[in-house]
C-alpha cells in the first residue's frame, strides 16, 4: 500500500500508529490529503472511512467537520457502524434482505429490523480495502467483493477515488465497479457532517440550513423501506426546495417524520439528464458561515439526521449526541430491487457501474 505523501503535523492530530494494524494479512493504515488550499482530509482503508475534513469557517478558523475516530480500534468497534465509511453492497435497505434477479432468488443477511441495510453486517463498511495513494490530494481505494458475499451474487471488482480540488475545498468521490454476473450495486459514502465542528460535545445540526433540489420524496413505512409511492413535497415538512432549519419542522405530526424518528428519507433529485452530475443540495451554519454543496449524478439523495446516535466519544474527546450529524448520502433508491418501477441499480457484466459525487466547501 502506498502511503509516501502521509503529513506527520497534519490539521487532524491524528496519529498514524493509531491506526497502523495487520488482520489476516491485511493492513491498516491512515492516510492524509491535502490541496493547495490547505484543506485536509484524513481516511483509513478499513471500510475507506474518513476520519476528518479540515475546512476554514468564515475568519479562516479550520476545524473538523465530520464526526470521525481516532485510532483503528474505535473505527473498527464504533457504535456507529456506518460512521462515514463506504457502504456496500447495496446502500439503504432491502426488504426483507431478498430480491429476485433473472428468476432466480437471493436471500441477503437481515441486520436491520426485518430488512437488509448497507450491505449486510459483513459489508464493504467492514472490509480492509487495497490503498494507493498516487498524489497529494487523490488516493484510490480497490476491493473484490466475491460471489455470494452477504448474498450478493457475482465477484464485484470495486474502486473508490478519493481527491481533492487543487484550489478549490471539494471533496471528490469517484466510484466503478464491474461484476462477472448480474447483480445489484448501489454504493455511497456516509459521512456525518457538522459544519460547526467536531466538539465536546458536539452541537445539534437542527440550526443547520438546507436546500435539496428536488420536487418529489420516497415515503417508507414503519421499517423505513418505501412504500412505493412518489409523493409530492409541497406542503409537507419534507420541503427544502428553500432553504429551512433542520430544527424547523422535525418534530412536525408528519407521518414520514414519525416513521424516521426525524429525517431519514430518500429524496428524488430533479434531473434535467439522467446520470448528469448536477446540483443536489445546500447546507450552511449560520454561526460558522461554513457551506457544503452536495453534486452527483444519483438519482436519489438520503437525508438523515442523526437521529440515533447516543452520545458516544469520538476523536480527542468530541462527543456525539443525538442529531450532531446530518448526511447527505447519495444513492440509487432504496428497495429498488423490489420496487421494478424506480430506475433500476441491476450491473450487467458487460456494463460498468459509475457514482461520481462532489462535496463542496465554502463560507458565507
Amino acid at each position: 500500500m502506498n502511503n509516501t505523501f502521509y503529513i506527520e503535523d497534519n490539521k487532524s492530530g491524528l496519529r498514524r500508529d493509531k491506526f497502523l494494524k495487520t488482520f489476516d494479512d491485511k493492513h491498516t493504515d491512515l492516510y492524509i490529503l491535502r490541496n493547495n488550499t490547505g484543506m485536509e482530509v484524513a481516511i483509513t482503508n478499513y471500510g475507506c472511512a474518513l476520519l476528518s475534513i479540515m475546512v476554514p469557517d468564515k475568519d479562516g478558523i479550520y476545524a473538523n467537520v465530520i464526526l470521525g475516530h481516532d485510532s483503528i480500534e474505535n473505527v473498527i468497534n464504533s457504535p456507529e457502524p456506518f460512521l462515514n465509511t463506504t457502504i456496500g453492497r447495496y446502500g439503504n435497505r432491502i426488504a426483507g434482505g431478498k430480491f429476485t434477479l433473472f428468476d432466480l432468488e437471493h436471500q441477503l443477511s437481515i441486520n436491520n429490523g426485518p430488512n437488509s441495510l448497507h450491505g449486510g453486517p459483513t459489508g464493504f463498511h467492514t472490509r480492509i480495502w487495497k490503498a494507493n495513494q498516487t498524489a497529494a490530494n487523490s488516493i484510490t481505494f480497490s476491493y473484490l467483493s466475491k460471489d455470494n458475499e452477504e448474498g450478493f451474487p457475482g465477484n464485484l471488482n470495486v474502486e473508490i477515488t478519493y481527491s481533492l480540488g487543487v484550489d478549490e475545498n471539494a471533496l471528490n468521490i469517484d466510484y466503478k465497479a464491474t461484476t462477472d454476473k448480474a447483480t445489484y450495486v448501489n454504493l455511497t459514502n456516509h459521512a456525518f457532517f457538522n459544519l460547526a465542528g467536531a466538539a465536546t460535545p458536539t452541537s445539534s445540526i437542527e440550526d443547520h440550513i438546507v436546500t435539496i433540489n428536488a420536487d418529489f420524496y420516497l415515503p417508507t413505512d414503519e421499517t423505513s423501506i418505501p412504500t412505493g409511492e412518489i409523493l409530492f413535497v409541497e406542503n409537507t415538512p419534507m420541503d427544502f426546495r428553500t432553504p429551512h432549519a433542520i430544527g424547523e419542522r422535525i418534530e412536525d405530526d408528519f407521518t414520514a417524520l414519525k416513521y424516521g424518528a426525524g429525517y431519514d428519507h430518500c429524496y428524488v433529485l430533479n434531473k434535467p439528464e439522467f446520470d448528469l452530475v448536477d446540483y443536489a443540495a445546500t447546507c450552511i451554519d449560520p454561526v460558522s458561515g461554513r457551506k457544503l454543496e452536495v453534486y452527483t449524478n444519483e438519482c436519489g439523495l438520503q437525508l438523515y439526521t442523526g437521529n440515533w446516535l447516543n452520545g458516544f466519544t469520538g476523536a480527542h474527546g468530541a462527543t456525539f449526541p443525538r442529531r450532531s450529524g446530518i448526511c447527505f448520502e447519495a444513492q440509487h433508491f432504496p428497495d429498488t430491487p423490489n420496487k421494478p418501477h424506480f430506475p433500476t441499480a441491476v450491473l450487467l457484466p458487460d456494463n460498468e457501474y459509475r457514482q461520481y459525487t462532489v462535496y463542496k466547501f465554502d463560507v458565507e
